[in-house]
């Protein structure tokens, strides 16, 4: 049954396809980006109570999202990469490592900005913001711990481990 998914743990097929699949998809993914911010940023109506304040969410809110989607990603990878030891996950898991790091600097930034206008402060510890920082952390743990191995296998697991430890 898994036979077809386990074709693609080889480097040169995984590779082969992702060779097709990235030019439409960096149009598709490009289109969709401006399409949401000219909507977002030009045509939603002033908040009643925040008035343009709240534009920054259109930004702020979609990169927190994805700073939690991509560490949970990692985790799967990592946990696919201890498990079935496949060099794919482990590759996988490092390359989400420094994206999902912009993304949660992003969120933070954004967050701190909207912060200042809303709550008059910018930064307060609650759980919210707490969380994205203690995940830039981790991201940066992860980063920093794949490349203190210099054999690859051994920093994948180090790397793994801390994933799914953190998770």
């Amino acid at each position: 049954m898994w036979k077809w998914i386990h074709q693609w743990a080889r480097p040169e097929r995984l590779y082969q396809l992702c060779g097709r699949l990235i030019p439409g998809m960096a149009i598709a993914a490009a289109g969709a980006l401006l399409l949401g911010w000219g909507w977002g940023f030009g045509f939603a109506p002033a908040d009643y109570q925040q008035g343009n304040s709240f534009r920054i969410m259109y930004l702020h809110v979609p990169a927190a999202m994805w700073s939690m989607g991509i560490y949970a990603a990692m985790a799967i990878a990592a946990f696919t990469g201890l498990v079935w030891q496949l060099k794919m996950a482990d590759l996988a898991a490092a390359a989400m490592a420094p994206v999902g790091a912009a993304f949660t600097f992003i969120a933070l930034i954004t967050g701190s900005a909207w912060g200042k206008p809303m709550w008059g402060t910018w930064w307060i510890w609650d759980a919210r913001l707490t969380s994205e920082l203690v995940l830039l952390f981790l991201y940066m743990g992860a980063m920093a711990l794949w490349l203190a191995f210099d054999d690859r296998r051994t920093a994948g697991r180090a790397a793994g481990i801390l994933i799914l430890v953190a998770w």
